[in-house]
């Protein structure tokens, strides 16, 4: 009786830790495209969009790159 129930959890622990590890890499995926937009975006012509500071598109796309490696690394370590 107690070998499926440890079997059970065993099985819902991998599908949280699969969950999990899909989240934050696309996550990351998300905030790696977000800095890459940020720090690059005068080739991508963001200025005509969105009228924001340069100072402030360049802290905002560090966040973002710094944040999105963190994310990367979480999900590629897979330690929860």
């Amino acid at each position: 009786m107690s070998n499926s129930i440890e079997e059970y959890k065993d099985k819902r622990r991998k599908g949280y830790v699969l969950m999990r590890m899909i989240y934050d890499i696309g996550m990351s995926v998300l905030l790696l495209g977000m800095a890459v937009f940020m720090l690059f975006g005068k080739y991508f012509g963001i200025d005509n969009l969105v009228n924001v500071d340069d100072m402030f598109r360049k802290i905002f796309g560090v966040i973002c790159l710094l944040y999105g490696a963190f994310r990367l690394y979480r999900g590629i370590k897979r330690d929860y």
